[in-house]
């Protein structure tokens, strides 16, 4: 079994748009960022929303504000991971200026469609 490099494994990290955002900016996925508003759609914590506090892009997981897990050590409770690809954006974080352009470039086609 052959093991994926880091670029490859980074490449297919991303989560599906909501339907009003995919109408909005034409785009169907994006990489999730620190600040992205989500709603989990898979899994334990399905339904919850919240924001992303935290990614980690070489596991391909992100971490949601309030889904944290009880340790058995301490009684202290942790952030549980998520895999990217389980949840869907439903507001964009768009303080770099590198992601608003490619999401302002993608809508760019639609509108001279119209």
């Amino acid at each position: 079994m052959r093991k994926e490099n880091d670029d490859n494994r980074m490449k297919k990290f991303g989560s599906s748009l909501s339907k009003e955002l995919r109408e909005k900016h034409t785009l169907k996925a994006i990489r999730p960022v620190k600040g992205d508003g989500v709603r989990i759609v898979r899994g334990g914590f399905k339904g919850i929303e919240g924001k992303i506090s935290r990614v980690d892009p070489k596991l391909g997981k992100v971490f949601v504000e309030g889904v944290t897990r009880e340790k058995i050590a301490g009684g202290k409770t942790g952030a549980v991971p998520i895999d990217a690809s389980k949840v869907i954006v439903t507001s964009l974080n768009l303080e770099d200026k590198i992601r608003k352009a490619h999401v302002e470039r993608a809508a760019a086609p639609a509108e001279e469609e119209a």
